[in-house]
């Protein structure tokens, strides 16, 4: 069976890869840029706020063992929708809530499952999270790639990935790779 590609930018995506890393069906999980107007842009150029590019995970997944509503479950859960351009303390366009759809069928889930957010007032705000299509996302310099996994122990990923981590394994455990009915 063939596998999807999702693509989502939710703040720092050190966080994000770390928390798709731990989903059943998710083959890959890679941290780069898209959205913006500079080819091929280097980290310190998207850092800046003036590429239009947002910090985003391109996340390879089998639809037959993980669907991609449960994907955005996930992704709108583990971040903060409502928040305009910012991530806690992460500040700026490049921060911003985003889905890059990769298809209509994904286009149409995300754009009902942010009415159906919204209709809830789950979040208590509305939902600011852009739906664009993807144009051409650019993979984020090696040193960024498992940097949860490589650096556990640093701060930012005991303040900010940690809690997100947690979480995601509270609430969803279900969807967990490691999770024991998933296990084969």
């Amino acid at each position: 069976m063939k596998h999807e590609l999702a693509v989502f930018g939710g703040g720092c995506f050190w966080c994000t890869e770390a928390v798709f890393k731990m989903l059943k069906g998710v083959k890959s999980v890679e941290p780069g840029y898209s959205g913006g107007t500079v080819k091929n842009p280097t980290y310190e150029q998207v850092s800046s706020g003036n590429t239009g590019h947002a910090e985003a995970t391109k996340v390879e997944f089998d639809p037959n063992e993980i669907k991609y509503t449960d994907l955005l479950t996930v992704f709108f859960a583990s971040h903060d929708p409502t928040s305009l351009n910012r991530q806690g303390n992460d500040i700026g366009t490049q921060y911003r809530s985003v889905v890059f759809y990769t298809n209509e069928n994904q286009k149409k889930e995300v754009e009902e499952f942010i009415k159906k957010l919204n209709e809830s007032n789950k979040m208590g705000r509305s939902i600011v999270t852009e739906v664009v299509p993807l144009d051409i996302f650019y993979p984020a310099e090696n040193y960024h790639k498992d940097y949860y996994a490589n650096h556990p122990d640093a701060g930012y990923c005991q303040l900010v990935i940690n809690p997100k981590l947690e979480k995601v394994q509270k609430e969803f455990a279900d969807l967990l790779a490691n999770h024991p009915k998933n296990e084969n």
